[in-house]
């Protein structure tokens, strides 16, 4: 009886949770596929051959994606939207150093190292973009 009743509340415990493992999707932000590359011999990329800097680019995601050098081997992609607009002309990014901001009014601000709100209102962080590093190219896809 003790192992029948032990089984019943281990099943009820286990079909009453939910998965935290879930990723929310942004409702704001459209999903969008591709991959492009960036070859660092290249003069237009070369500040991403530095640690600390970064190279943005309004031809790829929805605004642009900025791309930033953390420490040579480890780079970051964001999208340059806004994630807690609708895509509209003030909720593209303007990156100053390592903050992105938006002029919707609410003074959201991105910090674009670890994609997290620094100011403002909102409950999403920047989208990232996978970003790896193959010898001298930088692939950024999603």
């Amino acid at each position: 009886m003790k192992r029948i009743l032990m089984l019943l509340s281990l099943s009820i415990t286990l079909l009453g949770c939910s998965s935290d493992d879930e990723i929310r999707q942004n409702p704001y932000l459209p999903h969008l596929n591709f991959s492009v590359q960036f070859d660092l011999n290249l003069p237009e990329y070369n500040q991403l051959n530095f640690s600390g800097n970064k190279f943005i680019t309004r031809n790829y995601g929805i605004n642009g994606i900025v791309i930033y050098n953390l420490n040579n081997d480890q780079y970051f992609a964001y999208e340059l939207t806004d994630p807690n607009h609708i895509p509209q002309a003030c909720s593209a990014l303007t990156v100053n150093g390592t903050a992105a901001s938006c002029t919707c009014g609410d003074g959201n601000v991105y910090n674009i190292i670890t994609g997290e709100q620094t100011a403002g209102t909102g409950e999403y962080m920047l989208q990232p973009y996978r970003a790896e590093k193959r010898g001298n190219v930088i692939q950024i896809s999603n």
